[in-house]
């Protein structure tokens, strides 16, 4: 079968997913789609479906029912052909103390069949900023150093699919800007399913956002578009310069503004309709009356309280 991917199709395509674990129905009818070259965040509490829903699309376990397909392959019938065009960090890296970081990565090569192993390698290596550790054995690396040696294993083939599970867990600051980077580096080459519990990984990494609650998919959209549609209106966030009484209810007669809230410093909350953008119009009409423009910038819920509201209610805001 040609690559899906070269007419246009999405790289990873899920259609009404279901999985039992005898009486416990781990995932319901889950359905979504990912784009080649996307990193998509994915975010669920603990025994939400994230890991089942993973270990289905790396063909470590088949579906109850429903179907899903990598680069056009399907992840059943096709098992050998995905698992050649997935690269995959669990939570749990799969790595031997004893083995050097060299011999380790050798090893996955030669198990992914790559041809030029010590390019590949060196390649992995620089990624990820382990070649002075190259001689060292797995056992005497730091926590940090043995989650960058995992993220090296899942990229030594140069999979079209990375899938990622919590790819920044005992990192420092420093090493987890530095996978941040390395991971938005990769989108455009690969496509990327990140899963993490780390929301400002999302927020700072993904350009999508897919959210799963009890085996369910309750959300998924970009962050800001979640925080709108959860509040069901856009909101504005200015300040100005000389505050003025006449200001809210000069703001309010711009066509789609619900409403206006004066807060402290000479700052408002613009309330407007859903799908509403008047931030030029409002800029316009502050300098003209000469009231002093600050700043003008949506105001967003947290992807905290977005991810917080949709996993303890039932219903999305359409």
């Amino acid at each position: 079968m040609p690559d899906a991917t070269t007419n246009g199709a999405p790289m990873i395509e899920v259609h009404n997913l279901s999985k039992w674990y005898g009486t416990t129905e781990a995932l319901r009818q889950v359905s979504f789609n990912v784009q080649k070259g996307e990193i998509l965040g994915f975010l669920g509490p603990n025994g939400a479906g994230k890991t089942t829903t993973m270990r289905i699309l790396t063909g470590y376990m088949p579906p109850s029912s429903g179907t899903a397909r990598v680069a056009g392959y399907d992840v059943f019938y096709d098992s050998i052909e995905v698992r050649k065009r997935i690269g995959y960090l669990p939570e749990t890296v799969p790595l031997y103390p004893e083995m050097t970081v060299w011999d380790y990565l050798d090893f996955c090569a030669r198990l992914r069949g790559v041809s030029d192993r010590d390019a590949a390698i060196d390649r992995v290596m620089e990624m990820t900023s382990i070649g002075e550790r190259a001689d060292m054995h797995i056992g005497k690396l730091s926590k940090g150093f043995r989650q960058r040696v995992g993220i090296a294993q899942a990229l030594v083939h140069n999979p079209e699919v990375l899938i990622l599970d919590e790819p920044t867990i005992g990192l420092d600051p420093k090493q987890i800007i530095e996978i941040r980077n390395l991971i938005k580096s990769l989108a455009g080459d690969h496509t990327i399913i990140l899963s993490t519990h780390i929301l400002p990984e999302v927020s700072q990494t993904c350009s999508r956002v897919l959210i799963i609650n009890d085996g369910v998919i309750v959300a998924e959209d970009t962050p800001e578009r979640l925080s709108a549609r959860l509040r069901g209106a856009e909101h504005i966030h200015l300040q100005v310069a000389h505050p003025a009484p006449e200001i809210p209810s000069t703001l309010e007669k711009v066509q789609g503004v619900l409403g206006v809230r004066a807060k402290d410093n000479g700052v408002y909350e613009i309330e407007m309709n859903l799908g509403t953008d008047r931030r030029a119009e409002i800029a316009a009409l502050v300098v003209q009356r000469g009231w002093g423009l600050l700043e003008l910038r949506p105001l967003s819920l947290s992807l905290e309280e977005v991810f917080l509201k949709l996993t303890t209610t039932e219903e999305m805001p359409q």
